[in-house]
């Protein structure tokens, strides 16, 4: 058994994920998803998905991004 990085449930069917240099351990997405997942400057949800960039600054999407001030945003979905 494997313990959880974020909540530290020992878990059987944990599983790892490597992100950089570091492997984290989680027992469900939903922790792995507060543990790594960015936060967005403005709304403050976790982004799950591509959302959009401005420098080093990832934003949910257009809306929160223009309401921040951002002007110059890059979407790296494929």
């Amino acid at each position: 058994m494997a313990r959880c990085d974020q909540c530290g449930n020992d878990y059987d069917k944990a599983f790892q994920v490597n992100l950089g240099d570091e492997t984290y351990t989680f027992d469900s997405f939903e922790c792995a998803i507060q543990k790594l997942a960015p936060t967005c400057p403005h709304c403050g949800v976790r982004i799950i998905g591509h959302g959009v960039e401005q420098s080093d600054t990832i934003y949910c999407c257009a809306h929160c991004a223009e309401r921040e001030g951002a002007d110059n945003l890059t979407d790296r979905a494929p």
